[in-house]
């Protein structure tokens, strides 16, 4: 049976117990913590009921029952010697009261009811019955997902990959907690099978003939051989002397019928296999007799409400990353095939898919198990995860079967993308396996890239290398392939400073959050993502932005007027920060590409040597503006050097002119561990990454140095 088979029954096993499930769970929490009470009362261990009952009977007029119940207490049914009835604990060696027996309080009395049988009665206990049998079953798959994906039982507790908090959650707690919760649902079956007559069984009845003597009940050998913790009940004589009254012995396997003039057995009856199941299924299934038992049936019970939250955050997870094509296959020209297991690699090809769409190039993105004919292809990109102990997820598994070279051109070329952990020696196992398969078909267009515990910043890197080897302008910033992002808030638009076609925005939020200069700002114009880089100026961000004629979001963030009020979220943007081990600071700006770092020369107060150089199109206002803002920043020994190129002026240069100019000081202050962070348009950042190739011999081992945010 394919794994996704064991998936679906898992999950739809979930769904239709889910209710129930949680009610059952939370009552079973509470009736946990019940079972978790003081021992105060229990018996002795070694006290025998030859010495025991001649006390009682010299403490007590009448003794109807002594018993013992699940915590070890001893409880006599009698009349005292003032003729008062007696229902209380008592102490078995002196035959003191301890208090009278008190019944749970009405709130534990009320949650058995619900966990028994959700006030429903009959039918109420045949659902929780049908529900336990499902949490068996449940269990079952689990325990078979987890070995699919550990490959095997003999790895069925070898280190799990951290991928996806909530699936690797579910899969450590559903081992740590398989016997406790396996037990409570194996139990809880039983029970039910036993209260609706399914395992019911005759007992044997044995008949034995006493002696006619008489000796005192200290010396009955039964009594001298039967510890009080270890019976469940014992019935007194109802008549004192009555040779044809016995006293009734019920252990926990069979029942005696004992003589209480000779101290003979007069019956035994064993109790049949099934009765004594269903008692050790009912210790086991409340914890009743052991209280470090109860505390792990409690925090089994407890999971099992965090296995239903996880197992619906994984299941959502995957329906979210249902991926949807504009293209046909027929007519795509690059395609991008996935292995994921829980979504998470889909969402770094989603990201390269949608960008290469906005681009207008014809692109189709599926799993791996659903290749098919791509007649037009030109690019084929594999992004793949490893499951379990190197081996392929599980929407990748039929791929090598269903792959046809024929189906696609002889001058296609591909790259693989493998996803993983290094913790593991089987890292990217599986995109290995895959990049060796297709070289026996395509040429490779990039060798195989490996990323890291899904490190954003190292897939840039490949994007990086992507763009250069097929002159592509695909996004570089790793905050553009970041999962999740908080929820939208309102800003407040505080001033708008226009300067055609540039214009300032200062937004303040009214909503608590924390950014920092280099983050993100994310609007959804017509529910489409666009991202702005932003500066924290007095605790406000500050957008540099281009009104673009056509542009999405910049005609929205254009129209916007003091007191205007903007829905839009901060996303944070790690890589890009100012660092704060760097001594020296070189920004590269071109455009609005100079806001974050407005932001962050306002920010330095450590009096860091940054060096800021811009790239504009010409003088106006706007760069008067910045002139005015450098020389201030200098003066207050936040800015160390300002320098500005304008590409259309009279004495016309680029920034890279101001780089090569500088040259010297690059080479020698990267050599002492110097940052450089580029912000702009990615045709500038090509650009001014070949200048500094040249300057400095070999970008490589500097690629550590180097920061970007550029789009």
């Amino acid at each position: 049976m394919t794994l996704s088979i064991w998936r679906w029954a898992h999950l739809a096993l979930a769904l239709v117990s889910g209710l129930f499930l949680i009610i059952l769970s939370i009552t079973g929490v509470i009736l946990a913590i019940g079972a978790v009470e003081s021992d105060a009362y229990r018996t002795d261990k070694n006290i025998t009921l030859a010495e025991t009952i001649p006390i009682l009977q010299k403490n007590y007029s009448e003794i109807t029952e002594i018993s013992v119940d699940h915590k070890g207490y001893v409880t006599l049914q009698g009349t005292d010697h003032e003729g008062n009835p007696v229902n209380a604990w008592i102490n078995p060696k002196t035959g003191a009261i301890y208090e009278p027996v008190k019944n749970p309080s009405d709130f534990i009395q009320w949650n058995i009811a619900l966990h028994r049988s959700l006030f429903l009665k009959e039918t109420g206990r045949v659902l929780v019955g049908i529900v336990s049998f499902l949490l068996l079953i449940i269990t079952i798959t689990g325990v078979i997902l987890i070995a699919k994906r550990q490959q095997g039982l003999r790895h069925f507790f070898a280190k799990i990959h951290k991928d996806y908090f909530w699936s690797y959650f579910h899969v450590i707690t559903g081992r740590l907690t398989l016997i406790p919760v396996f037990l409570l649902a194996l139990t809880g079956t039983y029970l039910f099978m036993a209260r609706i007559g399914l395992t019911e069984a005759k007992e044997k009845i044995i008949h034995f003939e006493p002696e006619e003597k008489e000796i005192p009940v200290q010396e009955f050998p039964l009594f001298k051989n039967t510890l009080v913790k270890d019976i469940e009940r014992l019935e007194f004589p109802f008549i004192p002397d009555d040779p044809e009254e016995f006293y009734i012995l019920h252990l926990k396997d069979k029942s005696l019928s004992i003589h209480q003039i000779s101290g003979d057995l007069v019956t035994e009856t064993v109790l049949p296999s099934t009765t004594v199941w269903e008692k050790i299924s009912l210790d086991l299934h409340t914890g009743r007799t052991n209280v470090l038992w109860a505390i792990i049936l409690g925090i089994a019970s407890l999971n099992i409400l965090f296995f239903i939250y996880s197992g619906l955050a994984i299941t959502f997870r995957r329906k979210k990353s249902l991926i949807k094509n504009h293209f046909q296959e027929k007519e795509a020209e690059f395609i991008l095939l996935v292995g994921s297991e829980n979504g998470s690699t889909l969402g770094f090809a989603s990201k390269i898919h949608d960008q290469l769409l906005q681009a207008g190039h014809a692109s189709y993105l599926t799993e791996l198990n659903k290749i098919t004919a791509f007649p037009k292809a030109k690019h084929l990109l594999v992004f793949t995860s490893t499951y379990g102990l190197g081996t392929a997820p599980s929407n990748a598994t039929r791929f090598e079967h269903l792959f046809n070279p024929n189906t696609f051109p002889k001058s296609l070329d591909y790259s693989v993308i493998g996803f993983g952990s290094k913790a593991y020696p089987d890292f990217c196992a599986f995109a290995q396996h895959i990049d060796h398969f297709l070289d026996q078909y395509f040429s490779r267009a990039l060798p195989l890239f490996t990323i890291n515990d899904r490190s954003t910043e190292e897939f840039s890197v490949w994007v990086q290398a992507w763009n250069k080897a097929k002159n592509m302008d695909l996004g570089t910033t790793p905050a553009l392939y970041t999962a999740q992002s908080p929820k939208l808030i309102p800003f407040e638009v505080i001033n708008h400073t226009q300067t055609d076609p540039t214009f300032i925005l200062e937004l303040k939020p009214l909503k608590k959050v924390s950014f920092r200069s280099g983050d993100l700002l994310a609007i959804y114009p017509q529910n489409k993502e666009r991202l702005y880089s932003v500066g924290k100026v007095n605790k406000h961000l500050q957008l540099v932005v281009k009104h673009h004629e056509n542009g999405l979001g910049s005609t929205l963030l254009a129209a916007l007027k003091p007191g205007d009020i903007l829905e839009a979220k901060c996303i944070k943007n790690d890589s890009f920060h100012i660092p704060d081990k760097s001594k020296e600071i070189f920004m590269i700006a071109n455009g609005t590409g100079i806001a974050p770092f407005l932001g962050m020369i306002a920010e330095n107060t450590s009096k860091k040597k940054i060096h800021l150089y811009a790239g504009f199109r010409q003088k106006n206002s706007l760069s008067e503006i910045y002139d005015q803002w450098t020389n201030t920043a200098i003066r207050d020994h936040k800015l160390q050097s300002y320098q500005v190129a304008y590409s259309r002026a009279e004495n016309f240069c680029y920034v890279m002119d101001l780089l090569v100019q500088d040259s010297s000081k690059f080479v020698k202050a990267m050599q002492n561990g110097a940052t450089i962070m580029i912000c702009g348009s990615l045709i500038m950042q090509n650009d001014v990454e070949k200048v500094l190739e040249e300057i400095l011999g070999d970008l490589q081992p500097y690629r550590s140095q180097i920061r970007t945010d550029c789009y």
